[in-house]
């Protein structure tokens, strides 16, 4: 069986062993000289027919590396965890293991990671390359915490800020519309135009009787009218009646 190290593609992510095979099986042979060329491509296509032809899981951990190298990173992580799954080699697990926490740091789903790196180190606790990420793993993990608290307590902070001015705003207004002497402007306006004074008996300011129209058609008028001047010229009749005719009187001697 050949086993190779795989380069690292990151120093915080690194592969563990890779090309795995057995030198009788012609597809996993060729598999691993196209890996080695860098021909990923071509490398999946040998790996996989390997896999199909005889169900190894070293071919279906080769398969896994050969879609990571090309960052086919959902693809990989599907072929390393059936791996780690079904395997019943305890290296060959923890390699798995080890590349699948691999995969979640790309995606920085650091807890995914942190899990993987632990499974990879009970099977196999010398593995210096999976101790290493898990502390890289841990360590971005604590990081993010500790930004997301930072953003929780600067939203928090924006929250209270925001509602200690809208509560300002409200005292302020009922602090306004409670100041003393204020009032409505319409209650105002009604204030201010005072209602006319009603003259008092004897201050001169009775109001005059006004002529009333009259009542009476014109006929009638005129009938009152010269019964009036009928009754003023019999009065003034008997007045001269009443003087008498002046007499003229004769001498006595």
């Amino acid at each position: 069986m050949i086993r190779f190290l795989l380069p690292a593609l990151m120093l915080m992510v690194m592969l563990g062993q890779s090309a795995r095979g057995q030198s009788n099986d012609p597809a996993m042979y060729s598999g691993n000289q196209l890996y080695a060329k860098g021909r990923y491509a071509e490398a999946e296509s040998a790996f996989r027919q390997a896999f199909q032809q005889r169900k190894l899981r070293d071919a279906e951990y080769n398969l896994g590396n050969a879609q990571y190298r090309q960052k086919r990173y959902a693809d990989a992580a599907k072929a390393y965890a059936e791996v780690g799954r079904t395997s019943n080699d305890p290296k060959l697990r923890a390699m798995a293991h080890h590349n699948l926490g691999n995969t979640f740091l790309e995606d920085k789903k650091w807890d995914e990671a942190i899990d993987c790196y632990k499974k990879a180190l009970r099977d196999n606790p010398a593995s210096n390359e999976s101790r290493y990420n898990l502390a890289y793993a841990q360590a971005m993990k604590k990081k993010q915490d500790e930004q997301n608290k930072q953003n929780q307590n600067k939203d928090q902070k924006e929250k209270e800020k925001k509602d200690k001015e809208n509560k300002s705003k409200d005292e302020n207004k009922d602090k306004d519309q409670n100041k003393p002497g204020e009032q409505d402007p319409k209650q105002e306006e009604g204030k201010d135009q005072e209602k006319p004074k009603e003259p008092k008996p004897g201050e001169g300011n009775e109001p005059k009787p006004q002529p009333q129209p009259s009542k009476l058609s014109k006929e009638q008028a005129d009938r009152i009218l010269n019964a009036l001047n009928q009754e003023e010229k019999k009065l003034k009749e008997k007045k001269d009646k009443g003087k008498g005719v002046p007499v003229k009187l004769e001498k006595d001697w």
